[in-house]
Parts: C-alpha cells; sequence; structure tokens
C-alpha cells in the first residue's frame, strides 16, 4: 500500500511537471508566433519619379540600425522589417534622400527625386548618371523582351557596420619624377587599360573616406573615362592623337596629351568567344558586394552572348570544380540557372582553380576566336599557390595557351588589389573593380568589346624627346607600366593589351627648354667619360619628340611598328578639347588625392571648373558622376 502511495505521489508529480512544460512549450510558440507577426518581409521597387525606369543599387537602411538592402538590376529590393514602427532611409546619388515609416505594408514601392542641389554645377540635369544608366540597364532586359525569361534574386540583407578588420592591400607607388630631357631623352611604358582604380576610389568616397593613397593610380582614373579619338583607318588597330597647351596646375609647364583609340568591331563581326567564368566560392565571398553582386553582374553579360558564343563554369574554394561544361550562348537559363546555385563558404584554393580554368579553357579553344578566363574575387587566396610571385609565375606560363584573363574585383575589408592588378598584367588581361551593379553594367554591357575582345596585344610606347625644345618632362602614372628603353625592342617582353573600341590616354607635364619655370629635374653630376652633344639639327624642327609605337596581332608574336612626331607649337587654353580638359581635370584630382608633391596649383574648385565645362557628350553619364564625386572629395579634404 505504501509503494502504491509513493507511485501515486510519483505520478502526480510528473503530470505536474508535465504541464508545466507544456505551458511553457506554449508560451514559447505564442511568443514566437507574436515575434513572427511583428517580423515580416518587405519587398518593393525604386524607380526615378521623372521617367519611371528603375534604379539599380539604391541603398535602403533601417533607420536607426545597420541593417539594409540595396536594389537589384530591376530596382527591386526584399528586406525584413522587425516591426510596424521601422522606418526606411532611402539614399541614391544625385537624388533626395527619402525616409518612409513602413507600417503595416507588405509592399513598399518608391519613386525618388533628383536633387537638383547636388547637380547645381550640371547644366544637363536631366542626363545625370544614375537616371541615364538607370534606363540603360532596364532596357538591356525590357527592351529585348528578356525581362519575364530571366531569374529573380532579391538584393540580400546586408549589415552596413563598417570591417573591424581591414586587410585590404596595395602596391606601393613612387610617382614618375621630372627628367631632365638631355641626359634621360627617352620615356618608354605599357600602355594600360584597367581602370580598377577609379571604381574603388569611388567607393572610397562614397563611405565618406579618403582611398589610400596607393589605391589611387592616376592612369587608371584617366582610362576610366572614353574619350572622343577619331576611328583609326586602313589596317592600323588604332589611331594616335596628340594636344599640347598650358598645364592648367603649373601655367609655367605644358601639358602633352596622347590619346589611342581602338578600332571598333561591331558585336556581330566579333570573332566566337570561348570564356570560362572563375569564380571564387569561398566563405569571404559571403557579403552582398561580392558574389551576389558577382551573380548579378555575370547575368548581364550572358545577356549579351550569342548562339557562336560558348561559356563554362568553374568554382572555388577549398577546392576547385567545374559546375557547367561549355555551354552556347543561346542556353541562358542553363547558364544562369548554374549561377543561381552557388553559394559562398569555405576556404580559397585560388591556384588550384586557375589551374583548372585554362585547363577547360584549353580544352574547348576556338582557334582564331576570344578564349579568355573572367576571374570574379576579392583576392583572398589562402590555399595552396597563394604568394603573389607563384601567382604571377603561374599566370606567366599559362598565358603562352593563348587564353587571355580578364580579372574582376569585389567587396571591402579584403580587397588584394595588388595582387588582382598583378595577375591582369601578367595573363594578358585587364583589371576591373565592380562595386555595383551599374559597374557591371558598364563592364559587361556598354563596353562588352572592349573588355573582351583583344585587337591588339603587347602594346607599348617610346618617346624621344629634343632637348632643343624639352627641359625636362614627367610622365603622369603608369608608374607600373614602366619599361627599360631596351625592352621597347624585345619582343618577348609583356605588355598592355587593347580591346575593341578601347580608348588609352596618357599625360606629359612638361618644361619647355627656356622657360622661367620653377620645376627641376633631378640633377646627376657631369660624366667623366663622355660627353652628351646635340645634334644642330634639333634646334632647326619645331619636332618637340619622335613617339614609336609597337604592338602585335592578338595571335601574333612578331611587333609592328608606328613612327609619329609631335610639334613643340602648343595651342591656346581656350581651343583645347574637352579630350584635353577632361583627362586633365581627373590626373590633376587623382594628385590631390595622392597629396602628390607634383600637384602645383591644382585644387578641387579648379578641377570642378575643368570637368564640368569638358563633359562632351557623355551618353552614359560617367562624367556627371565625376563632377559630383569631386564635390565630396573637397568635403572630404577639409576634414
Amino acid at each position: 500500500m505504501e509503494s502504491l502511495c509513493r507511485w501515486h505521489h510519483v505520478g502526480n508529480q510528473n503530470i505536474i511537471a508535465m504541464k508545466k512544460n507544456l505551458f511553457l512549450l506554449f508560451a514559447l510558440l505564442l511568443f514566437g508566433l507574436t515575434a513572427t507577426a511583428q517580423s515580416r518581409t518587405l519587398t518593393g521597387t525604386v524607380t526615378d519619379a521623372n521617367d519611371g525606369n528603375p534604379l539599380p543599387g539604391v541603398s535602403i537602411i533601417i533607420k536607426g540600425t545597420s541593417k539594409g538592402a540595396a536594389t537589384d538590376q530591376y530596382g527591386r529590393y526584399s528586406l525584413s522589417i522587425p516591426d510596424d514602427n521601422a522606418t526606411l532611409v532611402f539614399r541614391f546619388l544625385g537624388y533626395m534622400t527619402q525616409e518612409i515609416k513602413v507600417g503595416k505594408r507588405e509592399v513598399l514601392d518608391v519613386k525618388m527625386q533628383v536633387d537638383n542641389r547636388q547637380l547645381s554645377e550640371v547644366v544637363v540635369v536631366e542626363q545625370s548618371l544614375p537616371r541615364a544608366l538607370a534606363g540603360k540597364v532596364a532596357g538591356v532586359f525590357s527592351g529585348r523582351n528578356r525581362a519575364e525569361n530571366m531569374t529573380y534574386a532579391a538584393a540580400p540583407v546586408f549589415d552596413a557596420a563598417p570591417l573591424v578588420h581591414n586587410t585590404e592591400n596595395y602596391d606601393f607607388i613612387k610617382e614618375n619624377s621630372f627628367l631632365d630631357a638631355q641626359k634621360n631623352p627617352l620615356s618608354t611604358f605599357s600602355i594600360d587599360v584597367d581602370n580598377a582604380s577609379y571604381s574603388n576610389v569611388r567607393r572610397f568616397l562614397n563611405q565618406g573616406q579618403r582611398p589610400p593613397a596607393d589605391a589611387v593610380r592616376i592612369e587608371e582614373m584617366v582610362n576610366y573615362f572614353n574619350y572622343d579619338y577619331p576611328q583609326p583607318t586602313g589596317d592600323v588597330p588604332f589611331s594616335v592623337t596628340t594636344e599640347l597647351s598650358a598645364c592648367p596646375w603649373n601655367k609655367q609647364n605644358q601639358l602633352l596629351h596622347i590619346g589611342l583609340q581602338g578600332k571598333r568591331v561591331p558585336t556581330d563581326q566579333l570573332p566566337p568567344s570561348n570564356l570560362v567564368f572563375l569564380i571564387d566560392v569561398s566563405g569571404s565571398m559571403f557579403s552582398p558586394d561580392k558574389l551576389p553582386l558577382v551573380k548579378a553582374g555575370l547575368k548581364l553579360l550572358v545577356e549579351e552572348l550569342r548562339p557562336q558564343d560558348q561559356v563554362s563554369m568553374v568554382v572555388y574554394a577549398g577546392a576547385a570544380g567545374l559546375v557547367l561544361p561549355s555551354t552556347s550562348g543561346k542556353e541562358k537559363m542553363k547558364i544562369i540557372a548554374a549561377l543561381d546555385q552557388l553559394e559562398a563558404g569555405g576556404s580559397t584554393a585560388g591556384g588550384a582553380g586557375i589551374n583548372l580554368a585554362y585547363k577547360v579553357a584549353e580544352e574547348n579553344f576556338v582557334k582564331g576566336g576570344n578564349n579568355r578566363v573572367i576571374l570574379a574575387s576579392d583576392g583572398d587566396f589562402n590555399v595552396g599557390v597563394s604568394s603573389d610571385s607563384e601567382m604571377q609565375r603561374l599566370i606567366e606560363k599559362k598565358r603562352e595557351t593563348g587564353v587571355f584573363l580578364t580579372v574582376l574585383g569585389f567587396g571591402t575589408g579584403n580587397l588584394k588589389d595588388s595582387r588582382m592588378e598583378q595577375l591582369a598584367n601578367k595573363g594578358n588581361g585587364n583589371y576591373a573593380y565592380i562595386d555595383n551593379i551599374r559597374e557591371a553594367q558598364k563592364v559587361f554591357v556598354n563596353e562588352f568589346g572592349g573588355t573582351l575582345f583583344t585587337i591588339a596585344k603587347d602594346v607599348k610606347l617610346q618617346l624621344e624627346f629634343n632637348p632643343a625644345k624639352v627641359k625636362a618632362y614627367r610622365l603622369i602614372g603608369y608608374e607600373n607600366r614602366a619599361l627599360a628603353n631596351e625592352e621597347f625592342n624585345d619582343d618577348k617582353k609583356d605588355a598592355g593589351d587593347m580591346g575593341s573600341g578601347h580608348t588609352v590616354t596618357a599625360l606629359y607635364e612638361i618644361v619647355p627648354a627656356g622657360a622661367d619655370s620653377e620645376t627641376q629635374a633631378g640633377q646627376v653630376d657631369e660624366l667623366k667619360y663622355q660627353k652628351t652633344t646635340l645634334d644642330p639639327k634639333a634646334k632647326r624642327t619645331d619636332e618637340m619628340l619622335t613617339m614609336k609605337l609597337r604592338y602585335k596581332e592578338p595571335d601574333g608574336e612578331t611587333s609592328r611598328l608606328m613612327t609619329t612626331t609631335v610639334s613643340s607649337r602648343a595651342i591656346p587654353s581656350a581651343q583645347t578639347s574637352d579630350n584635353f580638359r577632361f583627362s586633365a581635370a581627373v590626373a590633376a584630382c587623382g594628385m590631390l588625392l595622392r597629396d602628390s608633391e607634383f600637384k602645383g596649383n591644382a585644387s578641387f574648385p579648379m578641377v570642378l571648373e575643368l570637368a564640368k565645362n569638358a563633359r562632351g557628350k557623355d551618353e552614359e553619364g560617367y562624367r556627371i558622376e565625376f563632377v559630383n564625386l569631386v564635390k565630396s572629395m573637397g568635403l572630404l579634404s577639409e576634414r
């Protein structure tokens, strides 16, 4: 009997405990349902209030937090809202910021108004960058009735808080100095069509930060923009344009502007492409400005492909693998489906990925076609071949296969800019930094031919200055593209490559012979065993310099030589072209950001004045964007 009572007592305790657990479970379930009811997903579309075009890249932040999202290429967004009291802040360069309380809405569409105050120094407001590019991006899809076939992935939520650890890496730049034209008459360098530095600098400025000095490569900033040079004629793949006038930041000196214009080949006449997408899917690529942006950008490229083009896809994290065998450009949905399946995670075996990508490219090699690996990464390799020197030797070996390389940098906090630039330089390719969907549209749509199709490789310039006309000179930028004088005639020496429709611009600041200039070249002691004498003919000619240019056909091994001369007759500043003034503005801006010792009297107001009066056609709005950025630079310089 006693044991039976004890059994009933224990049973009653178990029942009481069970009731307590059930009550607790019910309370948690009720709390969860309440929390779920409070927290929900909000979607919407952001458009231009005037023309209704979608705005890609709009920043959307939950006020009082660091949580937010960004609109995709269709202007659409998706964001988790904590409760009905949340207020969203919509920001976009050139538009008025809006704050909107969410309330109980599940869909919130926003129309943004152009901020005329931000564009007060721009005469043609209706050509402002966001609207022009937004319309262009929209037209890529809706204009071709392909929008319904595209897989939509909402821009993921991101944390806008600053990174605690920043391991971004940039090569040290020792600026070119002035050289005595009599003792150093030759200046030799490789062309550079990379433009990663400008978009990277823009990223810093949009975050309210001054970029590191070594992130500012002036030649890449200048070459980010297209210039109105004449198309080449005959069999030569590019034209050469020169212009000489007073230097804006030092009126006692002159500025020489050199412009190359690559032959623009119509898309339907371009050779077939054999492309290999080499995509970093390691854990460092998780954030929305990395792998999600890679996928969105490559989808834009896929839309440009033709049936004769083919695409393979290799990914790498802890190991490398082929996720898409060679597929025709007409099978767009298959390629896009493969992109949509990619997720980030794991370590980064960059060397293994590169080896596999080149192997796939060689297996599908198209003779006479465009064979290219497109590497998309933050450059943070940490498994296998990972040192800069090892990676460079690997790429140098791989370029012998005839496969070119395009390098695309993504992300912040751990961007290995120096490594990615060198890989592109060594791999017969180009390097771009993509910070938003509009930049992806520029690289893959607006400049499709220039990005992917090479018309001339190993392009080198050598200028011989006439000491009778030039006292000293300085090449602005191109520090990491300098060549030894004897390398100009060495066809084994690698140099820069030029794509269809590409422009290349180089600037020299020149101290005229006999000018009363404060600029001085470095002093070198007189030679003991030989003397440098001036040919009497040098004084009788009006030639300032002779310019030689070497290049090879895309599949050639022997270079061709072009030679031209430049007159010492300068034109008045008021008669200079938009090309001259705008490139000078960008160069001066770069020197200010670097705090260069050669910046002379340059200032941000001077840069603004030069740039806003040299916009030219600016059909895509890139120059107007620069004008707006200069204002930010001026504010940052006052800190």
